[in-house]
């Protein structure tokens, strides 16, 4: 196969920085989220919480994601996406800081909330800026880098909590999330707005549009299909991902009589970056090289049921070597699909709702699969975490099966 990278040279600069600017706040947008995963164990002994209690804080941050994609969709529509980027990494980074401060169970439920406002922010912002500034035969492979840098970003959690953990306590690994604000400055000076974006605000400035497209329109019958596909095909996919992947980090670490596999800190970190290293980021970059060649449509298809029928055999294996391998697997293909949710959702919807279009789709699946965390840890209390894992792979059979009713796009050109 083709070197996957090898499109970016045949960009310009700004197309590259645009690039980098949205990889960016999507790597360092998975840091700050997925801290949590990585000390759920050590949060649940000092703050006496339950797998429930813990899965349904994940759960907060979710739903205010799905809040957040389509807040911060209305707020790149109308300021611009660069600002909206800009601030929606101001938001999540603060509030990772003030986790680490967090006295109480209420209190980090709160501050996972706000901070699921700017996670379910950024990645719209991000993805839109880049689907706008990229040229159609480069797109799929641009937003597919920048999907694949949230593997990165989790991978070097996974590092900074291993080794931190060794050494201080959980608030401190909350501490260190506030490094990724410092990005805003380099986007504020280095990262040009979208022109598609500046010429439709000319246009609206001039009152040459008729009927501006508004939020409403999305359910209307030119779109209906096309949002309600795209919503559902992301809401089954996340809550595998999120049922799955919120679990892990304590399932490998938990000891085997709380259901977990005992590996140990450093033991689990060491896995986990294998796993986002060989399989995540691998998955993620592929599939934007995939969807070229298949198509959107049966790359995504082909993603999700492989991941649903590698999820079970990774939920019954018991030894780290085969946990290794059908781990970098699962995470493959059960996190590889997603770029494809920013390639179709951006092919399929025009620059006036593009932002709110990818909010809502893609974050508004996150609220909806925001259950799956709470759901997992609940049945994991009950039956252990491996059974629990099941029902993860049902859910990626189902956005399979959404799958298949969504309108081609490869090829499309953005207006």
């Amino acid at each position: 196969m083709a070197n996957p990278f090898v499109f970016i040279a045949q960009a310009s600069s700004a197309q590259r920085r645009t690039l980098v600017a949205a990889a960016l706040g999507w790597m360092l947008d998975a840091f700050d989220v997925m801290l949590y995963s990585l000390v759920i164990a050590y949060i649940m002994r000092d703050l006496h919480m339950s797998k429930q209690s813990a899965g349904l804080l994940n759960t907060l941050t979710l739903l205010a994601s799905g809040i957040g994609g389509v807040l911060f969709g209305f707020i790149a529509d109308r300021i611009g996406r660069t600002r909206a980027l800009m601030l929606s990494i101001l938001t999540y980074s603060v509030c990772s800081f003030a986790s680490g401060l967090a006295t109480s169970v209420v209190v980090l439920a709160c501050l996972r909330f706000l901070l699921g406002l700017g996670m379910g922010g950024e990645w719209n912002t991000g993805a839109t800026l880049v689907a706008e500034t990229w040229p159609t035969h480069l797109r799929a492979r641009a937003l597919a880098v920048v999907q694949s840098s949230w593997a990165i970003g989790y991978a070097l959690a996974a590092v900074v909590a291993g080794v931190m953990l060794q050494r201080t306590t959980w608030r401190y690994v909350f501490f260190v999330g506030v490094l990724p604000a410092l990005v805003t400055l380099w986007i504020q000076k280095g990262v040009p707005e979208s022109e598609l974006w500046k010429q439709r605000q000319l246009c609206s400035q001039a009152e040459t549009e008729v009927s501006p497209i508004r939020f409403a329109d999305l359910f209307g019958r030119q779109y209906r299909r096309k949002t309600l596909t795209l919503l559902l095909m992301n809401t089954f996919g996340m809550f595998g991902w999120w049922g799955l992947f919120t679990w892990i980090p304590p399932y490998l670490s938990l000891p085997v009589e709380q259901g977990g596999r005992g590996f140990g800190a450093l033991n689990t970190t060491g896995l986990l970056v294998f796993l986002n290293l060989v399989g995540m980021a691998p998955g993620y970059t592929t599939f934007g090289w995939i969807a070229d060649r298949l198509g959107r449509r049966p790359s995504v298809i082909l993603y999700t049921m492989m991941a649903a029928l590698f999820v079970p055999l990774y939920a019954a294996a018991r030894q780290p070597a085969v946990l290794l391998i059908l781990g970098a697997i699962v995470a493959f293909f059960g996190t590889g699909f997603f770029s494809g949710s920013g390639i179709i959702g951006s092919e399929l919807f025009p620059t006036g709702v593009r932002a709110r279009a990818l909010g809502f789709t893609y974050n508004g699946a996150r609220a909806m699969s925001s259950v799956a965390p709470f759901t997992i840890g609940r049945i994991g209390q009950a039956h252990g975490l491996d059974s629990a894992f099941y029902v993860c792979a049902a859910a990626f059979l189902l956005s399979a099966g959404v799958a298949m009713f969504i309108p081609e796009t490869r090829g499309t050109e953005l207006t």
